[in-house]
């Protein structure tokens, strides 16, 4: 099993840690294998950046994602560079207050509104891990415990009850609006 993912978004979004809690995840607390590629633009905030996550049962061989089985787009210009390569009867999953979409019929596209629901919690900064939670809702390659675990070993220690409450909001919004299969 390879399954590859695709995070995207600006600077100061948490998109790199995104990537880095799901191979945390993959590795040490579902016993997988995962690689991470991250790159960004040379502003330090507000800039694109990505972060790209292999997952497999056997070591990576080869650790670049061309078509990816899930994207987690978390802003308009990301959308535009990246929505389209998700591979058919794959995951896109946007950010419903910051992506506005095109109809895609061959992927599954789910809109969490990731940014609103981080801002009801009382901190916007939350909303990637708000995705996260959806994320583990969503895609099997990756458990709910294991993804948890990982938000909560990568966060500052004062700032962990934010963070299970924002993933456990992520978790509730897909399992509450989500028909998932």
């Amino acid at each position: 099993m390879r399954q590859e993912i695709r995070f995207a978004g600006f600077g100061g979004q948490g998109i790199i840690s995104a990537g880095r809690i799901t191979g945390r995840a993959a590795v040490l607390h579902d016993k997988k294998h995962a690689v991470l590629i991250q790159s960004y633009g040379p502003e330090a905030r507000g800039g694109a950046c990505s972060a790209e996550v292999v997952v497999g049962d056997r070591p990576v061989d080869y650790p670049r994602v061309g078509t990816p089985d899930v994207a987690v787009i978390m802003s308009q210009e990301a959308y535009e560079k990246f929505g389209s390569a998700v591979k058919p009867g794959g995951l896109l999953l946007l950010d419903q207050d910051l992506v506005e979409h095109g109809e895609r019929h061959d992927v599954k596209v789910v809109e969490v509104p990731a940014t609103r629901i981080a801002e009801g919690l009382g901190r916007r900064i939350v909303a990637n891990v708000v995705m996260l939670g959806a994320l583990a809702a969503l895609w099997p390659a990756i458990s709910k415990e294991g993804m948890l675990s990982a938000i909560l070993e990568a966060v500052p220690p004062h700032t962990r009850d934010l963070n299970k409450k924002a993933f456990e909001a992520g978790v509730k919004y897909v399992e509450e609006n989500i028909h998932v299969s």
